[in-house]
Protein backbone atom coordinates (compact mmCIF):
# COMPACT_ATOMS: atom_id res chain seq x y z
CA UNK A 1 0.00 0.00 0.00
CA UNK A 2 2.89 2.29 0.91
CA UNK A 3 4.80 1.80 -2.63
CA UNK A 4 1.56 2.07 -4.04
CA UNK A 5 1.06 5.50 -2.35
CA UNK A 6 4.44 6.31 -3.28
CA UNK A 7 4.41 5.37 -6.80
CA UNK A 8 1.12 7.64 -7.41
CA UNK A 9 2.90 10.59 -6.00
CA UNK A 10 5.76 9.86 -8.71
CA UNK A 11 3.29 9.59 -11.52
CA UNK A 12 1.21 12.80 -10.53
CA UNK A 13 4.78 14.20 -10.26
CA UNK A 14 5.70 13.40 -13.51
CA UNK A 15 2.86 14.08 -15.31
CA UNK A 16 2.39 17.43 -14.43
CA UNK A 17 6.05 17.56 -15.63
CA UNK A 18 4.93 16.57 -18.84
CA UNK A 19 2.22 18.81 -19.21
CA UNK A 20 4.70 22.24 -18.21
CA UNK A 21 6.92 20.85 -21.14
CA UNK A 22 4.26 21.53 -23.69
CA UNK A 23 3.40 24.94 -22.12
CA UNK A 24 6.81 26.45 -21.56
CA UNK A 25 6.93 26.92 -25.47
CA UNK A 26 6.15 30.50 -24.15
CA UNK A 27 10.10 30.66 -23.62
CA UNK A 28 10.56 30.60 -27.23
CA UNK A 29 9.22 32.95 -28.31
CA UNK A 30 12.02 34.77 -29.11
CA UNK A 31 12.57 32.22 -32.11
CA UNK A 32 9.13 33.94 -33.05
CA UNK A 33 9.76 37.22 -32.78
CA UNK A 34 13.22 36.44 -34.91
CA UNK A 35 10.84 35.77 -37.95
CA UNK A 36 8.28 38.05 -37.40
CA UNK A 37 11.30 40.42 -37.91
CA UNK A 38 12.50 39.26 -40.73
CA UNK A 39 9.30 39.03 -42.29
CA UNK A 40 8.80 43.36 -41.29
CA UNK A 41 12.16 44.12 -42.58
CA UNK A 42 11.90 42.40 -46.12
CA UNK A 43 8.73 43.25 -46.36
CA UNK A 44 7.46 40.57 -48.06
CA UNK A 45 3.83 40.12 -49.96
CA UNK A 46 1.05 38.99 -46.86
CA UNK A 47 3.81 38.83 -44.14
CA UNK A 48 3.86 40.93 -41.00
CA UNK A 49 3.51 44.97 -40.75
CA UNK A 50 3.69 45.42 -37.53
CA UNK A 51 6.02 48.17 -36.06
CA UNK A 52 9.30 46.85 -34.09
CA UNK A 53 8.94 48.35 -30.99
CA UNK A 54 5.63 46.18 -30.89
CA UNK A 55 7.12 42.74 -31.36
CA UNK A 56 7.38 41.49 -27.51
CA UNK A 57 3.67 42.75 -27.08
CA UNK A 58 1.92 39.29 -27.52
CA UNK A 59 4.69 37.67 -25.27
CA UNK A 60 4.09 40.50 -22.73
CA UNK A 61 0.45 40.02 -23.00
CA UNK A 62 0.90 36.42 -22.75
CA UNK A 63 2.79 36.47 -19.48
CA UNK A 64 0.67 39.07 -18.02
CA UNK A 65 -2.77 37.04 -19.09
CA UNK A 66 -1.51 33.86 -18.00
CA UNK A 67 -0.09 35.40 -14.32
CA UNK A 68 -3.56 36.28 -13.78
CA UNK A 69 -5.42 33.92 -15.32
CA UNK A 70 -3.47 31.72 -12.00
CA UNK A 71 -6.13 33.18 -10.18
CA UNK A 72 -9.55 32.16 -11.24
CA UNK A 73 -7.40 28.28 -12.85
CA UNK A 74 -6.67 28.34 -9.36
CA UNK A 75 -9.59 28.45 -7.53
CA UNK A 76 -10.67 25.88 -10.41
CA UNK A 77 -8.52 23.60 -9.67
CA UNK A 78 -8.85 23.93 -5.83
CA UNK A 79 -13.15 23.73 -6.36
CA UNK A 80 -12.89 21.38 -10.01
CA UNK A 81 -9.77 19.05 -9.17
CA UNK A 82 -6.22 19.33 -11.55
CA UNK A 83 -7.55 17.50 -14.03
CA UNK A 84 -10.37 19.65 -15.38
CA UNK A 85 -8.55 22.58 -14.90
CA UNK A 86 -5.17 20.89 -17.37
CA UNK A 87 -8.05 19.74 -20.02
CA UNK A 88 -9.38 23.04 -20.16
CA UNK A 89 -5.42 24.52 -20.87
CA UNK A 90 -4.66 22.68 -23.52
CA UNK A 91 -7.73 22.86 -25.10
CA UNK A 92 -7.26 26.55 -24.68
CA UNK A 93 -3.81 27.09 -25.54
CA UNK A 94 -4.49 25.04 -28.98
CA UNK A 95 -7.40 27.30 -30.11
CA UNK A 96 -4.83 30.19 -29.79
CA UNK A 97 -1.55 28.80 -31.52
CA UNK A 98 -4.52 27.82 -34.41
CA UNK A 99 -5.87 31.16 -34.40
CA UNK A 100 -2.27 32.69 -34.86
CA UNK A 101 -1.43 30.45 -37.82
CA UNK A 102 -4.36 31.70 -39.85
CA UNK A 103 -3.15 35.34 -39.53
CA UNK A 104 -0.16 37.63 -39.88
CA UNK A 105 -2.40 40.35 -37.88
CA UNK A 106 -0.59 42.52 -34.70
CA UNK A 107 -3.77 42.16 -32.78
CA UNK A 108 -5.16 38.56 -33.69
CA UNK A 109 -1.55 37.83 -32.34
CA UNK A 110 -2.02 39.57 -28.76
CA UNK A 111 -5.45 38.09 -29.17
CA UNK A 112 -4.12 34.27 -30.18
CA UNK A 113 -0.75 33.73 -28.28
CA UNK A 114 -1.50 36.44 -25.92
CA UNK A 115 -5.06 36.01 -24.40
CA UNK A 116 -5.84 32.79 -25.39
CA UNK A 117 -2.80 30.82 -25.37
CA UNK A 118 -1.86 32.62 -22.32
CA UNK A 119 -5.22 31.73 -20.55
CA UNK A 120 -4.52 28.54 -21.48
CA UNK A 121 -0.93 28.06 -20.39
CA UNK A 122 -2.33 29.95 -16.82
CA UNK A 123 -4.68 26.91 -16.30
CA UNK A 124 -2.43 24.05 -17.16
CA UNK A 125 0.56 25.38 -14.93
CA UNK A 126 -2.07 26.45 -12.53
CA UNK A 127 -2.90 22.62 -12.18
CA UNK A 128 0.65 21.03 -12.10
CA UNK A 129 1.95 21.65 -8.97
CA UNK A 130 -0.70 21.65 -5.85
CA UNK A 131 -1.47 17.83 -6.88
CA UNK A 132 2.43 16.71 -6.66
CA UNK A 133 2.88 18.88 -3.26
CA UNK A 134 0.08 17.00 -1.84
CA UNK A 135 1.50 13.33 -2.32
CA UNK A 136 4.79 14.33 -0.77
CA UNK A 137 5.71 15.86 3.10
CA UNK A 138 6.76 19.23 3.41
CA UNK A 139 10.54 18.13 3.51
CA UNK A 140 10.29 17.59 0.00
CA UNK A 141 8.38 20.55 -0.81
CA UNK A 142 11.04 22.64 -2.46
CA UNK A 143 12.77 19.55 -4.57
CA UNK A 144 8.52 18.47 -5.73
CA UNK A 145 8.06 21.83 -6.69
CA UNK A 146 11.13 22.07 -8.69
CA UNK A 147 10.83 18.89 -10.29
CA UNK A 148 7.45 20.05 -11.61
CA UNK A 149 8.12 23.33 -12.85
CA UNK A 150 11.50 22.40 -14.21
CA UNK A 151 9.44 20.88 -17.26
CA UNK A 152 8.66 24.52 -17.80
CA UNK A 153 11.76 25.70 -18.14
CA UNK A 154 13.25 22.68 -19.92
CA UNK A 155 10.62 23.06 -22.85
CA UNK A 156 12.89 24.88 -25.13
CA UNK A 157 15.77 22.47 -24.93
CA UNK A 158 13.30 20.99 -27.44
CA UNK A 159 10.99 23.04 -28.62
CA UNK A 160 13.60 25.78 -30.08
CA UNK A 161 15.30 23.06 -32.57
CA UNK A 162 11.94 21.57 -33.51
CA UNK A 163 11.02 25.11 -33.93
CA UNK A 164 13.89 26.44 -36.17
CA UNK A 165 13.30 23.27 -37.98
CA UNK A 166 9.94 23.96 -38.76
CA UNK A 167 10.00 27.58 -39.79
CA UNK A 168 12.70 26.30 -42.40
CA UNK A 169 10.44 23.89 -43.78
CA UNK A 170 7.08 25.70 -43.42
CA UNK A 171 6.90 28.67 -42.50
CA UNK A 172 5.82 30.63 -38.96
CA UNK A 173 2.08 30.17 -39.83
CA UNK A 174 2.20 25.74 -40.53
CA UNK A 175 4.47 25.56 -37.21
CA UNK A 176 1.86 27.06 -35.01
CA UNK A 177 -0.59 24.81 -36.77
CA UNK A 178 1.61 21.98 -35.75
CA UNK A 179 1.92 23.20 -32.21
CA UNK A 180 -1.97 24.05 -31.84
CA UNK A 181 -2.69 20.61 -32.97
CA UNK A 182 0.11 18.53 -31.16
CA UNK A 183 0.18 20.36 -27.80
CA UNK A 184 -3.42 19.98 -26.49
CA UNK A 185 -3.11 16.21 -27.15
CA UNK A 186 -0.49 15.83 -25.18
CA UNK A 187 -1.83 17.82 -22.51
CA UNK A 188 -4.95 16.60 -22.56
CA UNK A 189 -3.23 13.17 -22.18
CA UNK A 190 -1.40 13.93 -18.93
CA UNK A 191 -4.13 15.57 -17.18
CA UNK A 192 -5.73 12.38 -17.02
CA UNK A 193 -2.97 11.33 -14.41
CA UNK A 194 -3.60 14.13 -12.25
CA UNK A 195 -5.02 13.59 -9.01
CA UNK A 196 -5.08 14.57 -5.68
CA UNK A 197 -4.68 12.51 -2.67
CA UNK A 198 -7.31 11.16 -0.70
CA UNK A 199 -8.34 13.29 2.64
CA UNK A 200 -6.87 11.01 4.98
CA UNK A 201 -3.89 10.55 3.42
CA UNK A 202 -3.63 14.00 3.35
CA UNK A 203 -3.82 14.62 7.05
CA UNK A 204 -1.64 11.65 7.96
CA UNK A 205 1.01 13.26 5.88
CA UNK A 206 0.88 16.50 7.94
CA UNK A 207 0.93 15.06 11.16
CA UNK A 208 3.62 12.77 10.98
CA UNK A 209 5.83 15.18 9.09
CA UNK A 210 5.84 18.64 11.06
CA UNK A 211 9.03 20.49 10.28
CA UNK A 212 11.48 21.08 13.08
CA UNK A 213 13.88 23.97 13.36
CA UNK A 214 16.78 25.37 15.63
CA UNK A 215 15.38 27.87 18.28
CA UNK A 216 18.08 30.38 18.21
CA UNK A 217 18.42 30.98 21.41
CA UNK A 218 17.73 27.70 23.14
CA UNK A 219 18.91 25.57 20.44
CA UNK A 220 16.03 22.72 21.31
CA UNK A 221 14.67 21.15 18.20
CA UNK A 222 10.85 22.29 18.14
CA UNK A 223 8.01 22.73 15.12
CA UNK A 224 7.80 26.11 13.53
CA UNK A 225 4.42 26.57 12.79
CA UNK A 226 5.54 29.43 10.24
CA UNK A 227 6.40 26.84 7.91
CA UNK A 228 3.43 24.21 8.24
CA UNK A 229 0.41 26.75 9.27
CA UNK A 230 -1.18 25.27 11.66
CA UNK A 231 -4.28 25.95 9.50
CA UNK A 232 -4.92 27.40 6.19
CA UNK A 233 -5.34 30.98 4.90
CA UNK A 234 -7.85 32.45 2.95
CA UNK A 235 -6.64 34.70 -0.08
CA UNK A 236 -8.16 37.61 1.82
CA UNK A 237 -6.03 36.59 4.97
CA UNK A 238 -2.93 36.21 3.10
CA UNK A 239 -3.72 39.75 1.59
CA UNK A 240 -3.06 40.77 5.01
CA UNK A 241 -0.53 39.41 5.30
CA UNK A 242 2.74 42.14 4.89
CA UNK A 243 5.06 39.04 3.85
CA UNK A 244 2.98 38.75 1.02
CA UNK A 245 3.63 42.11 -0.26
CA UNK A 246 7.49 41.86 0.10
CA UNK A 247 7.26 38.62 -1.62
CA UNK A 248 5.29 40.12 -4.40
CA UNK A 249 7.22 42.48 -5.21
CA UNK A 250 10.84 40.03 -5.03
CA UNK A 251 8.68 37.97 -7.45
CA UNK A 252 8.30 40.88 -9.50
CA UNK A 253 11.79 41.81 -10.01
CA UNK A 254 13.45 38.35 -9.93
CA UNK A 255 10.86 36.90 -13.24
CA UNK A 256 10.91 40.28 -14.63
CA UNK A 257 14.89 40.48 -14.82
CA UNK A 258 14.84 36.71 -16.53
CA UNK A 259 11.80 37.31 -18.66
CA UNK A 260 13.07 40.16 -20.24
CA UNK A 261 16.70 38.38 -21.06
CA UNK A 262 14.37 35.02 -22.22
CA UNK A 263 12.09 37.44 -24.68
CA UNK A 264 15.46 38.56 -26.62
CA UNK A 265 18.45 35.48 -26.26
CA UNK A 266 18.26 34.34 -29.73
CA UNK A 267 18.08 38.52 -31.09
CA UNK A 268 21.16 38.60 -28.45
CA UNK A 269 23.19 35.90 -29.88
CA UNK A 270 22.66 36.67 -34.04
CA UNK A 271 25.64 38.33 -33.93
CA UNK A 272 27.77 35.63 -33.11
CA UNK A 273 25.82 33.03 -33.80
CA UNK A 274 24.15 33.38 -36.88
CA UNK A 275 21.07 30.74 -37.81
CA UNK A 276 22.29 28.81 -34.84
CA UNK A 277 20.71 31.45 -32.38
CA UNK A 278 18.41 28.62 -31.15
CA UNK A 279 20.84 27.01 -29.24
CA UNK A 280 21.45 29.79 -26.83
CA UNK A 281 17.42 29.23 -26.48
CA UNK A 282 17.96 25.93 -26.12
CA UNK A 283 20.87 25.76 -23.62
CA UNK A 284 19.48 28.98 -21.22
CA UNK A 285 16.53 26.23 -21.25
CA UNK A 286 18.90 23.76 -19.68
CA UNK A 287 19.86 26.25 -16.98
CA UNK A 288 16.17 27.44 -16.38
CA UNK A 289 15.17 23.59 -15.56
CA UNK A 290 18.69 22.79 -13.11
CA UNK A 291 17.99 26.13 -11.52
CA UNK A 292 14.03 25.33 -10.35
CA UNK A 293 14.98 21.64 -9.15
CA UNK A 294 18.36 22.91 -7.47
CA UNK A 295 17.25 25.95 -5.69
CA UNK A 296 14.07 23.66 -4.58
CA UNK A 297 16.57 21.41 -2.94
CA UNK A 298 18.92 24.06 -1.65
CA UNK A 299 16.24 25.83 0.02
CA UNK A 300 15.20 21.99 1.95
CA UNK A 301 18.57 22.65 3.22
CA UNK A 302 19.80 25.82 3.80
CA UNK A 303 16.21 27.76 3.96
CA UNK A 304 13.66 29.88 1.54
CA UNK A 305 15.09 32.86 2.34
CA UNK A 306 18.71 32.74 2.42
CA UNK A 307 18.55 30.73 -1.34
CA UNK A 308 16.67 33.30 -2.69
CA UNK A 309 18.85 35.78 -1.75
CA UNK A 310 22.17 34.27 -3.19
CA UNK A 311 20.25 33.93 -6.55
CA UNK A 312 19.27 37.37 -6.86
CA UNK A 313 22.92 38.83 -5.83
CA UNK A 314 24.21 36.20 -8.36
CA UNK A 315 21.61 37.64 -11.01
CA UNK A 316 22.01 41.07 -10.07
CA UNK A 317 25.97 40.39 -11.04
CA UNK A 318 25.23 38.89 -14.14
CA UNK A 319 23.14 41.59 -15.40
CA UNK A 320 26.26 43.86 -14.95
CA UNK A 321 28.51 41.27 -16.55
CA UNK A 322 26.00 40.98 -19.73
CA UNK A 323 26.68 44.39 -20.90
CA UNK A 324 30.31 44.20 -22.34
CA UNK A 325 29.68 40.29 -23.70
CA UNK A 326 26.39 41.71 -25.33
CA UNK A 327 27.66 44.71 -26.58
CA UNK A 328 30.89 43.40 -28.08
CA UNK A 329 31.08 42.83 -31.88
CA UNK A 330 33.31 40.32 -31.23
CA UNK A 331 32.11 37.71 -28.39
CA UNK A 332 32.98 33.92 -28.68
CA UNK A 333 29.49 31.81 -28.60
CA UNK A 334 30.74 30.11 -26.02
CA UNK A 335 30.51 33.23 -23.74
CA UNK A 336 27.21 33.83 -24.50
CA UNK A 337 25.54 30.73 -24.58
CA UNK A 338 27.42 30.36 -20.81
CA UNK A 339 26.17 33.97 -19.51
CA UNK A 340 22.85 32.61 -20.88
CA UNK A 341 23.07 29.01 -19.08
CA UNK A 342 23.58 31.30 -15.49
CA UNK A 343 20.52 33.83 -16.24
CA UNK A 344 18.37 31.31 -17.02
CA UNK A 345 19.43 28.76 -14.09
CA UNK A 346 18.97 31.94 -11.63
CA UNK A 347 15.90 33.11 -12.92
CA UNK A 348 14.21 29.54 -12.82
CA UNK A 349 15.21 29.22 -9.16
CA UNK A 350 12.08 31.82 -8.55
CA UNK A 351 9.69 29.19 -9.98
CA UNK A 352 10.31 26.58 -7.52
CA UNK A 353 11.12 28.92 -4.45
CA UNK A 354 7.90 30.92 -4.26
CA UNK A 355 5.35 28.02 -4.62
CA UNK A 356 7.79 26.78 -1.86
CA UNK A 357 6.97 30.18 -0.14
CA UNK A 358 3.26 29.73 -0.65
CA UNK A 359 2.59 26.40 0.70
CA UNK A 360 5.05 26.79 3.84
CA UNK A 361 3.34 29.92 4.78
CA UNK A 362 -0.47 29.59 3.37
CA UNK A 363 -1.27 26.50 3.58
CA UNK A 364 -2.06 23.94 0.80
CA UNK A 365 -5.93 23.85 0.82
CA UNK A 366 -5.97 27.21 -0.80
CA UNK A 367 -2.69 26.78 -2.60
CA UNK A 368 -4.21 27.43 -5.88
CA UNK A 369 -5.77 30.54 -5.76
CA UNK A 370 -2.89 31.78 -3.03
CA UNK A 371 -0.34 31.31 -5.17
CA UNK A 372 -1.77 32.21 -7.92
CA UNK A 373 -2.54 35.60 -6.52
CA UNK A 374 1.35 35.96 -5.59
CA UNK A 375 2.08 34.77 -9.10
CA UNK A 376 0.31 38.03 -10.52
CA UNK A 377 4.25 39.23 -9.68
CA UNK A 378 5.21 36.87 -12.10
CA UNK A 379 3.25 38.41 -14.83
CA UNK A 380 3.54 41.72 -14.14
CA UNK A 381 7.03 41.76 -13.76
CA UNK A 382 7.41 39.75 -17.32
CA UNK A 383 4.83 42.35 -19.10
CA UNK A 384 6.59 45.86 -17.66
CA UNK A 385 10.09 44.40 -18.00
CA UNK A 386 9.90 42.86 -21.56
CA UNK A 387 8.07 45.82 -22.36
CA UNK A 388 10.41 48.70 -21.09
CA UNK A 389 13.35 46.48 -22.51
CA UNK A 390 11.90 46.34 -26.08
CA UNK A 391 11.35 50.07 -26.10
CA UNK A 392 14.57 50.96 -24.85
CA UNK A 393 16.33 48.86 -27.55
CA UNK A 394 14.15 50.79 -30.17
CA UNK A 395 15.68 54.15 -29.44
CA UNK A 396 18.87 52.80 -28.57
CA UNK A 397 19.48 50.76 -32.00
CA UNK A 398 19.40 47.28 -30.43
CA UNK A 399 21.21 48.06 -27.30
CA UNK A 400 20.41 46.04 -24.62
CA UNK A 401 22.86 47.91 -22.27
CA UNK A 402 19.85 50.30 -20.54
CA UNK A 403 17.78 47.04 -19.51
CA UNK A 404 20.44 45.34 -18.20
CA UNK A 405 21.72 48.16 -15.98
CA UNK A 406 17.85 48.51 -14.48
CA UNK A 407 17.43 45.13 -14.18
CA UNK A 408 20.91 44.52 -12.16
CA UNK A 409 19.89 47.90 -9.72
CA UNK A 410 16.09 46.06 -9.36
CA UNK A 411 17.88 42.74 -8.50
CA UNK A 412 20.26 44.46 -5.81
CA UNK A 413 16.82 46.02 -4.31
CA UNK A 414 15.14 42.34 -4.22
CA UNK A 415 17.98 40.65 -2.82
CA UNK A 416 17.91 43.59 0.28
CA UNK A 417 14.40 43.11 0.96
CA UNK A 418 15.20 38.93 1.74
CA UNK A 419 16.33 40.09 5.03
CA UNK A 420 12.60 41.32 6.02
CA UNK A 421 11.90 37.71 5.41
CA UNK A 422 14.20 36.23 7.91
CA UNK A 423 11.62 36.87 10.30
CA UNK A 424 8.88 34.31 9.01
CA UNK A 425 11.76 31.80 9.95
CA UNK A 426 11.18 29.69 6.41
CA UNK A 427 14.47 28.05 7.55
CA UNK A 428 14.03 24.59 8.92
CA UNK A 429 15.76 21.33 9.37
CA UNK A 430 13.23 18.00 9.10
CA UNK A 431 13.25 15.04 11.77
CA UNK A 432 15.53 12.54 10.54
Amino acid sequence: MANSIKNKGWIVTFSGTGINLALGILYTWSIFKGAIRKSIETGVEGGFKWDIAQLNDPYSVCCLVFAFMMILAGKCQDRFGPRLTAIIGGILVGIGFIWISQTTGYVSWVIGFGVLAGTGIGFGYSAATPPALKWFPPARTGLIAGLVVSGFGLASVYIAPLSEYLLSIWGLQNAMLFFGIAFPIVVCGLATQLVNPPHDFLLSNSASSLPKAIDREDKALKPVESVLTQRDFKPSEMMKSPSFYIMWFIYFIGSGAGLMVISSVAGMAKKSMGETAFVAVAILAIGNAAGRIIAGMLSDKIGRSLTLFIMLMFQAVLMFVAIPIVSSENTYAGVLILLATLIGFNYGTNLSLFPSFAKDLYGLKNFGINYGILFTAWGVGGFVLSRVSQMLQAAGKGSFTSSFVIAGIMLIVGASLTFTLKGFKTEYMANK
